[in-house]
């Protein structure tokens, strides 16, 4: 980043929260009222969302941002009715919108949560929080200064999985947690490497808010590849550790109940598929954190055969977590959650097996907008997840341990 670009990038920060001051707070709805919502964002991840939203019962899907037409019109083929913009600020200018869902790239979610609060509306805001640490500090001071429900898209914080594990540490039965070991593994055919999207033939300059794309970033031509495929690129992505490792993250920080990370490394590289990307498919990351605890977290997009979980390690019991891949045998599938004793330790216990259910991660907002409770994913574990992972890419972008207070003094770089 130039010294003018991260000036640039400072003033237009200021600026969100000189607007998000200046702003009244919209209204608050009773527990029968309809709740109107907004998105800004209907690409895949989006429309992924729309959907969820518009099944839950008591909301209506009233308007829709995106900086490309086709992903407006696909979304008005799903929310028949929508009105449509190609500049959220028109689509937040609306006085009627209650709530919205920001579900862009991640170099734009900050300017769209910060836009959001600043109009007076809740927000659902897709994992991972921010593109950057300066920006999670940020927005989670206007959140808590909002006075807003805000909602992060960490579904896993709704899983009935975290509450049976929170439930047995709290009882004691963990003992000592002194590791964590989590993975998460995908694979694709040999040539077709991860998030790698074809570029419809109508993604050009005339259907294309561009200038929004960049959100900042230098300027330069059109590039319909790069728009696309952002999440292969460090000025628009964060790469795996935004997209998965923050939410398996996320899970650990709440099931222990952690603070910040005070170190983190980061190895690896573009290992799997030679095709141009920036950001790294085969990953180590070590998290050192206060009170004598190592959290790790591998990936690699060549081999998909253990998939994604997490193992807690406690002196008394172990608490492994995981999805099952469908076994016509005994019928198990889907997501698992169980504690074995340390014999060791606990010679007389018995193994368990959770079973409480999840709850909808969308439906919980909307209750939250209710009832003004706080919601399953609040702002404050958006940021403790964002700013790890952040931690961790700047580990590996400088090929060194990087510490909290490092990290912190470290200038976003595009």
């Amino acid at each position: 980043m130039t010294a003018k670009t991260r000036r640039d990038f400072l003033q237009q920060a200021a600026l969100g929260t000189a607007a998000f001051l200046a702003y009244p707070p919209a209204k608050v709805l009773g527990a029968n009222d309809r709740v109107r919502v907004g998105m800004i964002g209907v690409g895949n991840r989006g429309q992924d969302l729309l959907q969820e939203v518009v099944a839950v019962r008591g909301v209506q899907l009233v308007g829709i941002a995106d900086i490309y037409s086709r992903q407006r019109d696909e979304a008005k083929k799903l929310a028949p009715g929508i009105e449509t913009f190609d500049d959220h600020r028109r689509l937040l200018d609306r006085k009627d919108i209650d709530a919205v869902i920001v579900a862009s790239p991640l170099h734009t979610h900050a300017r769209h949560f910060l836009d959001t609060l600043s109009a007076g509306k809740d927000l659902y805001a897709e994992k991972t929080m921010t593109w950057s640490i300066p920006e999670a500090e940020q927005c989670l001071a206007a959140a808590k200064d909002s006075g807003r429900v805000v909602q992060i898209g960490l579904q896993f914080q709704s899983s009935g999985a975290l509450a049976d594990a929170r439930r047995w540490i709290r009882d004691g039965i963990v003992g000592k947690v002194t590791q964590v070991e989590s993975w998460m593994s995908r694979n694709t055919p040999h040539g077709q490497g991860q998030w790698v999207r074809p570029v419809p033939r109508d993604c050009t300059p005339q259907n294309v808010n561009w200038s929004a794309f960049l959100n900042g970033r230098p300027d330069r031509p059109f590039d319909a590849y790069r728009l696309i495929n952002w999440r292969l690129f460090w000025e628009f992505s964060g790469g795996n550790v935004t997209e998965n490792l923050v939410h398996q993250i996320a899970w650990t920080m709440t099931a222990l109940d952690l603070p910040l990370p005070a170190a983190a490394t980061m190895s690896g590289g573009v290992f799997s598929e030679k095709d141009g990307r920036e950001v790294p498919d085969t990953i180590a990351v070590t998290f050192d954190f206060p009170d004598d605890l190592v959290v790790t977290w591998q990936s690699t997009f060549s081999n998909r055969h253990y998939g994604l979980g997490e193992r807690i390690l406690g002196s008394d019991g172990t608490i492994e977590h995981g999805w099952l891949e469908s076994d016509m045998v005994n019928g198990e599938e889907g997501e698992f959650i169980r504690y074995s004793p340390e014999k060791i330790n606990r010679p007389h216990a018995a193994a368990l097996t959770g079973k409480t259910k999840d709850q909808d991660h969308m439906s919980n907002w909307m209750e939250c907008i209710r009832t003004r409770k706080a919601p399953n994913a609040p702002v404050e574990i958006g940021y403790r997840s964002a700013m790890a992972v952040h931690m961790a890419n700047l580990a590996y972008r400088r090929r060194q341990r990087i510490t909290l207070e490092e990290a912190k003094a470290i200038a976003p770089q595009f």
